[in-house]
């Protein structure tokens, strides 16, 4: 491998094998970086959409040409990297260049993984097709295409959300938490790109409350709506999964027991098949320490009392043998739940 005189390795240093491309739909190709950085092919083949998903972007010689049109979505090849966010904006690039008579070049480095996972993702939404179908067409096309194990798990999400994507599915909630665990693991913070993740504070005032929530047992403050609880089944391992229901199916059960208190019966907990041992929920505003440190306590924004922790990478296990990572979580015998709506605010 070669070196510069300063021994660091450059994109030069490294080799994606000899152009590499494949027309998956008429004008839409799917290749590696060699295709992407062959200038007398792209202009024979008549590019003039590319659509970059790799870790550098495409060389100066690639930005200067006339007529073409750049997208770069910087994203490495690793399974718990990031595209399921990117999905519907690679969607609508694609479409908007097919649109205008243009032709799209997508490519990683060795349009194996990360673009194949875009073109798939781009082929579910255009024909409402599911992620094995368009996985089959894909690889009709291009034999060795493959996704990382990752990318097929966030792939079988979309699927699961319509071909959209659903701020308010669980599971989804659940991916997006991983992601910004993942970048306050590095960071030691909670970037910015992340701040979307913490919901409002549910015990101010509101036009539509929630019917249910979870207040502090010794000062009665509201410190979580049923909306605001992550489920878990007992066992679980995973620290987010996808959600194997049919995409026209009914919602699952565990949806129907969010409002069910600590003290259901065993029997119907077992028939909800959902743990409430432990209360996990999702950032909240009143939640002041989760955006600077990694790990702490969560106390009443009103009274002060102890109320559970959290935790951005160690995670919890809860007492049915789950472990939940990240985790934001109440104690049951801190809270109480509660049906009776106070938190109205007038409207005239």
């Amino acid at each position: 491998m070669a070196h510069q005189e300063t021994n660091d390795l450059t994109r030069e240093d490294f080799d994606a094998g000899p152009s590499s491309y494949n027309e998956i739909e008429p004008n839409l190709y799917l290749g590696n970086l060699t295709a992407a950085t062959d200038v007398e092919w792209l202009k024979q083949a008549q590019i003039t959409y590319i659509l970059t998903v790799d870790s550098c972007p495409l060389p100066r010689k690639i930005q200067c040409l006339p007529d073409v049109t750049l997208k770069y979505i910087q994203v490495t090849d690793m399974p718990r990297e990031d595209l399921l966010t990117y999905f519907e904006d690679t969607y609508q690039f694609i479409l908007y260049a097919l649109e205008r008579g243009g032709k799209v070049l997508v490519h990683c480095y060795f349009g194996v993984s990360r673009s194949a996972t875009l073109i798939i993702a781009y082929m579910m939404k255009k024909y409402n097709m599911s992620f094995s179908k368009a996985f089959e067409a894909v690889k009709q096309k291009r034999r060795f295409v493959g996704p990382n194990p990752g990318f097929i798990a966030q792939l079988k999400l979309y699927e699961h959300m319509d071909f959209s994507i659903n701020n308010n599915n669980i599971q989804f909630k659940l991916y997006r938490l991983q992601v910004a665990a993942d970048n306050v693991r590095k960071a030691k913070i909670l970037p910015q790109n992340h701040m979307d993740l913490i919901r409002s504070d549910p015990g101010l005032a509101t036009v539509r409350p929630e019917p249910t929530v979870y207040r502090c047992k010794k000062c009665r403050r509201i410190v979580a709506n049923a909306s605001n609880i992550l489920p878990h089944a007992p066992k679980e391992q995973q620290i987010w999964r996808h959600v194997s229901t049919k995409r026209h199916d009914k919602p699952p059960k565990q949806i129907k027991c969010l409002q069910m208190p600590e003290s259901a019966t065993q029997e119907e907990q077992k028939t909800a098949e959902i743990c409430m041992k432990t209360y996990f929920i999702e950032p909240l505003a009143w939640m002041p320490e989760i955006t600077h440190n990694v790990e702490g306590k969560l106390n009443c924004p009103k009274c002060n009392s102890k109320l559970g922790a959290f935790s951005w990478i160690s995670g919890c296990q809860c007492p049915c043998g789950s472990k939940i990572a990240p985790a934001f979580y109440l104690v049951p015998s801190k809270v109480d739940w509660s049906n009776v709506v106070q938190n109205v605010q007038s409207t005239i």
